[in-house]
């Protein structure tokens, strides 16, 4: 990322929850605790299923009485529905702001100039009345405004900013292992702790009780993590299959076929061989390193 290079993230969605129990109401479904959350902390959150696999990710950001989710814009009208459908009688009011708020990205390094940013991920601080904050998943994914349309592009004059090829910053986001386009993809075929979302900061195992809870920290506590989301690079050929070898041997399934694919894979004694060559289809393809490892 370039110190002076902004990023208009038109791949994003953003809805507003908001009312009385809106706190108690995402406390007792997401991944993280929401009691973390606030003017000066975001955090990285998902929906699992009731047994404990993909359905959503999302960042939470707290903003006035309620809190913006930044999801996947693809997903925000399935999201939206599975909320009212936990909603039930809960008082909360939940919105899509798709249409008038934006998210756009920035680098690090430009973000800790900011009067009152923090070198720490998830940090949030208030430009011209809206949150910016650093990407609670990695520091190095840089950092996120989120902004009223009509004001974005005054306030990036003000930050000094000029409006780049928003395909560098979802390069930048494969190569760290984080996946952001084609989340539709993972849904029900992965469990919620196979995405990484512990190492992105995205569970909080000591809050208690969520959907999806039970399997996650049965998971974890009997140490049965035996395969992770990995971004792979096609080194020549074409993916025309899903399932992915290593010396004639099935060793995972690729779930996100696109510029920036990633596959599961399977570990071997805890760990993953990153120089390993593996096939799939036509293909020939390494997985790449997390940022995380």
């Amino acid at each position: 990322m370039n110190r002076s290079s902004v990023y208009i993230l038109e791949d994003r969605g953003l809805l507003y929850i908001n009312g009385e129990e809106t706190k108690k109401f995402l406390q007792n479904i997401i991944t993280n605790n929401i009691e973390n959350v606030s003017e000066s902390r975001s955090c990285f959150s998902a929906l699992l299923t009731p047994q404990g696999k993909y359905l959503y990710d999302f960042i939470i950001i707290k903003h006035k009485s309620g809190f913006f989710l930044d999801c996947e814009k693809e997903i925000i009208d399935d999201l939206y529905k599975q909320l009212n459908l936990y909603k039930l009688r809960s008082k909360v009011e939940i919105l899509n702001l798709s249409n008038e708020f934006v998210v756009a990205s920035l680098n690090k390094e430009k973000f800790l100039e900011i009067e009152s940013s923090k070198n720490e991920e998830g940090f949030t601080i208030k430009f011209r009345e809206d949150p910016i904050l650093l990407d609670p998943r990695s520091k190095e994914l840089g950092a996120r405004l989120i902004i009223n349309l009509e004001k974005l592009y005054l306030s990036l004059k003000k930050l000094g900013l000029e409006v780049s090829d928003v395909n560098e910053y979802y390069n930048l986001s494969h190569e760290l292992g984080i996946p952001q386009i084609n989340t539709r993809n993972l849904q029900d075929k992965i469990f919620g702790i196979e995405c990484n979302f512990e190492e992105l900061n995205g569970i909080d195992f000591r809050k208690g009780c969520y959907v999806g809870q039970e399997n996650t920290a049965r998971i974890k506590l009997k140490d049965k993590l035996n395969k992770r989301l990995f971004a792979i690079k096609v080194v020549d050929g074409e993916l025309n299959s899903e399932e992915i070898t290593f010396e004639d041997k099935n060793v995972g399934k690729l779930l996100i076929n696109s510029k920036n694919p990633f596959a599961l894979l399977k570990l071997e004694n805890k760990k993953f061989n990153f120089d390993a060559d593996l096939k799939c289809g036509d293909a020939n393809i390494k997985a790449i390193k997390p940022i995380w490892v």
